[in-house]
C-alpha cells in the first residue's frame, strides 16, 4: 500500500492557489506543444504553425474538459448555472480534453489549409505521455474515487484531510484500487505501440485513429475500478463515451488503414520536401520584406 501524504496545494498563499493537478497539467500541455513543435520539420511543417494551431486545441480542450464534466453532474449545475463558468474551482474530464482539443485543432489546421491527417498523427504518441504526466497531478490530489482495495496487494491511501479522496465515499484513510497508475501503465503501453508503428499507417490519421482506440479499451476498462456516477447499464460517462469512439476508430482502421508501402514513403517524403520549400520561400519573402 502506498500512502499519500501530501497537500492538493503546491502553493497556497492568501488567496492565491496553484494544485499538483494544475501544476502536472501546465507540464503535460507545454511538453505536448514543445515534442510535436520539434517533430513537425521533418513533416514539411513550420513550428509556428503547431503553435498556432495549439491555442486553439487547448481552447478547445478546456471548453470539452469542462463540459464534459458538467454533463456528468447535471443534477449539481443545473440549479446552479453559474458555477459551470468557475472552472478555476475544478472539475474536468479528460475525455472532454481529448475530443475538444482534437475538434479545435483540427478546425483551425482546415481553415488554415493545413495537413490534419499529418498533424494528428505527429500529436498521438505526444498525447499518450503527457496524459501520463498529467495524472501525476491527480494521484496526489487524491481526485479519482476508487473502489475499496481489500482484496489487492497495490493500493493508493491518501491520509490528509484536506485531500480530495475526502469528498469520496471512501473517504480519506481507506486504501483503494490505484486506478490512476493502471491507467497510466496502460496509456505507456500504448506509446509503444503507437512508437513503433509512426510512419507505418496510411492514410494521414489512422495512427491517431488508432491512439483513439487504444485509449479507449484501457479507459472502459479502467472506469470499472472507478467510483464515478452510473449512468445506466451499470457504465459510467467515460465508458459510454469510449463506446462511442470505438464505434468510430474500429470501422474506420479496419476498412482504411493500411501498412505504409515504399511509394507513399517516397510520396510523403517528396510532399515534406515541397512544404519545407515553401517554408523556405515564405521565410526568405519576410527577410527582404524587412529589408525594403
Amino acid at each position: 500500500m502506498i500512502e499519500i501524504d501530501i497537500g492538493p496545494f503546491l502553493i497556497s498563499s492568501g488567496s492565491f492557489l496553484l494544485s499538483w493537478h494544475g501544476f502536472f497539467t501546465f507540464i503535460a500541455v507545454a511538453t505536448a506543444v514543445y515534442l510535436v513543435g520539434r517533430w513537425a520539420p521533418a513533416k514539411g511543417i513550420e513550428p509556428d504553425d503547431i503553435y498556432s494551431i495549439a491555442i486553439w486545441a487547448i481552447l478547445g480542450g478546456i471548453v470539452g474538459a469542462r463540459l464534459v464534466h458538467v454533463i456528468d453532474n447535471l443534477g449539481f449545475y443545473q440549479y446552479n448555472p453559474l458555477q459551470i463558468l468557475y472552472i478555476w474551482s475544478g472539475g474536468i474530464g479528460i475525455w472532454g480534453g481529448i475530443l475538444g482539443g482534437f475538434i479545435g485543432g483540427a478546425g483551425y489546421s482546415l481553415i488554415a489549409k493545413h495537413p490534419v491527417g499529418v498533424i494528428a498523427d505527429l500529436t498521438a504518441p505526444a498525447l499518450l505521455l503527457v496524459q501520463s504526466i498529467g495524472r501525476l497531478g491527480d494521484i496526489v490530489n487524491g481526485e479519482h474515487c476508487a473502489r475499496a482495495a481489500t482484496e489487492f496487494i497495490l493500493a493508493f491511501n491518501w491520509i490528509r484531510p484536506e485531500s480530495d479522496a475526502r469528498v469520496c465515499a471512501n473517504g480519506v484513510g481507506v486504501p483503494v484500487q490505484p486506478v490512476i497508475a493502471y491507467e497510466m501503465l496502460w496509456n505507456l503501453a500504448a506509446l509503444f505501440v503507437i512508437w513503433k508503428l509512426r510512419d507505418r499507417l496510411k492514410p494521414d490519421g489512422m495512427l491517431f485513429a488508432l491512439y483513439l482506440a487504444l485509449y479507449s479499451v484501457g479507459r472502459f476498462m479502467v472506469t470499472f475500478l472507478r467510483q464515478d456516477k452510473v449512468w445506466t447499464l451499470g457504465l459510467q460517462e467515460a465508458q459510454f463515451i469510449a463506446i462511442l469512439v470505438l464505434l468510430i476508430t474500429v470501422p474506420l482502421l479496419v476498412i482504411k488503414a493500411r501498412p505504409t508501402t515504399a511509394a507513399q514513403l517516397a510520396a510523403e517524403g517528396a510532399d515534406a520536401t515541397e512544404r519545407r520549400t515553401r517554408r523556405l520561400s515564405r521565410a526568405e519573402r519576410r527577410r527582404r520584406e524587412r529589408e525594403e
